[in-house]
């Protein structure tokens, strides 16, 4: 406390701040070291997500496999990528260690490049997007977006088909999001 603070260009707390030096010691070099504490609205914000996650993400994980095995029966579709479809090659490894296959999905509009666009452009009720794990469905076409700057080749070897669409499954009621899929694969597919 009466040693300079190499940290602070040499401050001595005591010397400078008196009674107070032993607490702005811990506020100023304590913040440095450690950072800024949560506020208390932060830290409950925080804890309502943790504590509410294990529901949400039943509802994730419910509403994307209603998603897959829509889009999977969908004559409009030419392939569906989700875990929790069982003819997925790593389904048994998702039974066996998850709850769920995640919210996470892609697929195929058919027809490539053109009607991947259209579809994004035509959804109406669903985010055009490409963060994931929100509570709202978000949609994005990579090859058109995330990876357009890369040549059809260079897509493809990064695992992005011109076709693919990719869809982070929210927790709306599950008709509102099968409804908007429908419109805009007619829409894409027309």
């Amino acid at each position: 406390m009466t040693e300079p603070s190499p940290g602070y260009h040499g401050v001595r707390f005591y010397e400078t701040f008196g009674d107070f030096g032993f607490t702005m010691r811990c506020r100023m070099e304590g913040l440095r070291v450690f950072g800024a504490a949560l506020s208390p609205t932060s830290a409950w914000q925080i804890l309502q997500g943790v504590e509410t996650l294990p529901l949400r993400m039943e509802r994730h994980c419910s509403n994307a496999l209603a998603v897959a095995q829509y889009l999977k029966d969908d004559p409009r579709v030419g392939w569906v990528n989700y875990p929790g479809l069982p003819d997925h090659p790593q389904h048994a490894l998702m039974k066996k260690q998850m709850r769920g296959a995640s919210g996470l999905l892609a697929f195929g509009v058919k027809g490539g490049l053109d009607q991947g666009v259209k579809f994004i452009e035509s959804a109406q009720f669903m985010s055009h997007l490409v963060n994931i794990g929100d509570t709202r469905t978000l949609i994005s076409h990579p090859a058109s977006t995330t990876h357009r700057q890369l040549d059809e080749a260079q897509q493809l070897a990064a695992g992005v088909p011109p076709d693919m669409v990719r869809i982070s499954v929210g927790l709306e009621h599950i008709d509102d999001i099968l409804w908007d899929i429908d419109q805009a694969l007619a829409r894409a597919t027309a």
